[in-house]
């Protein structure tokens, strides 16, 4: 293997192209990224980039002096995949003796707000920077959507003086991800900040004036003037672009445990990547900072020969209104859940997660040692 292509020069393709350098890796690297940017942190972009706290060097996964060879193509996102050979938008491609798969996820949107000035998704630095010029001081900002991306896009408008409503169609947001009574004591940081959190509601359509929005009807007849719409409503895995190569997808581009496709001789990590998991008893699709970088390492190690059996405990934070809110491991309902340090209502604790006995995940806020315990004891069950 002399030459290797990756697709995608964010977080994932860069931790990956990295990996191969340091494990000795001396043939070329082709990185491709559809933003003309080289690859910045993403986190960032709805917490202190946005709040204009670090600018995009600030941001910068690259580390100076350090001495990673690659030829970048940037500004051209690819358009399809032949075998080996990745087809860009601009006709001309690339070949390797391997393909990489790390293109991530792309928001989702509303189609009822297509055109409309205003409305707003977050992904890349140029979102962020859109987002920034609207949130001043006494803005009317919808938020659709109370997921981590929602919730931290909300806590950063509020700080910059916007008036911040946050809207959900479920009834009790992030219980999917932290159970029905953990999930209220995180979202509840919205009202105790003075953001108002509607539940159980979904969006109707919006109202507009010279192709800007102005508002946004609820199916309950009642309106939401907003100058600003941010929509929030999750992610895709950005595989539109593989159609008709032959990589098997389903949500994302399916992959053993060291992250093979079913194309012999293209690989996938990150967001984008479907693999399987015993820990969560099937394959699964995490769209994680923690994974994107670990599982870019992973797959440099199984590119270079290794044994890989990627199944690590997934782990997020989140900071919202000043408070980091951290988690791992997978929750399913009926799970029993303990508050071990601390004390919720003071956004201060930490609460454990058992299966039949077995700890499962942890969920914890401003108490991070007892966080780090659990999580190391939860890292090493099997």
């Amino acid at each position: 293997m002399d030459r290797v292509v990756i697709v995608g020069a964010s977080l994932a393709g860069w931790s990956l192209a990295r990996s191969l350098r340091t494990r000795g890796f001396g043939g070329s690297i082709e990185l491709i990224g559809d933003e003309p940017h080289r690859p910045y942190d993403r986190p960032p972009l709805s917490k202190a980039y946005l709040a204009g706290d670090l600018d995009l060097g600030g941001i910068s996964l690259l580390v100076a002096d350090e001495d990673v060879p690659v030829t970048w193509r940037l500004g051209v996102p690819a358009a399809g995949l032949r075998d080996h050979t990745v087809v860009l938008a601009d006709g001309s491609d690339v070949s390797g003796d391997a393909v990489v798969i790390a293109t991530g996820t792309s928001p989702r949107s509303l189609p009822a707000a297509a055109g409309l000035r205003g409305v707003h998704t977050l992904r890349t630095c140029s979102d962020a920077d859109a987002l920034r010029a609207a949130f001043v001081p006494g803005a009317n900002v919808v938020i659709i959507g109370a997921g981590f991306i929602g919730a931290e896009v909300a806590s950063t408008a509020s700080k910059l003086g916007a008036s911040v409503t946050v809207l959900d169609a479920s009834d009790s947001p992030m219980a999917h991800v932290f159970g029905p009574s953990m999930a209220s004591v995180v979202t509840s940081l919205h009202g105790i900040n003075g953001v108002p959190l509607l539940t159980g509601v979904s969006v109707a359509g919006f109202s507009s004036e010279g192709g800007a929005v102005t508002g946004v009807a609820l199916a309950d007849g009642r309106e939401l003037p907003a100058d600003v719409v941010v929509v929030g409503i999750g992610v895709a895995p950005a595989t539109g672009w593989l159609a008709d190569s032959g990589v098997a997808l389903d949500n994302g581009v399916v992959v053993d445990a060291a992250g093979r496709t079913s194309v012999p001789g293209v690989w996938a990590c990150g967001d984008v990547a479907r693999y399987p998991s015993v820990r969560a008893g099937g394959s699964i699709r995490v769209e994680h900072w923690t994974h994107a970088r670990e599982h870019g390492a992973a797959v440099a190690a199984g590119l270079l020969g290794e044994p890989v059996e990627y199944d690590p405990v997934p782990y997020v934070w989140s900071e919202q209104y000043g408070v980091m809110v951290q988690f791992a491991g997978f929750v399913r309902p009926g799970d029993d859940v303990e508050v071990v340090d601390g004390d919720p209502s003071e956004h201060r604790f930490v609460a454990a997660y058992r299966r039949e006995g077995k700890l499962v995940a942890v969920l914890g806020a401003r108490i991070p040692r007892t966080f780090v315990r659990l999580r190391r004891e939860l890292a090493a069950t099997p």
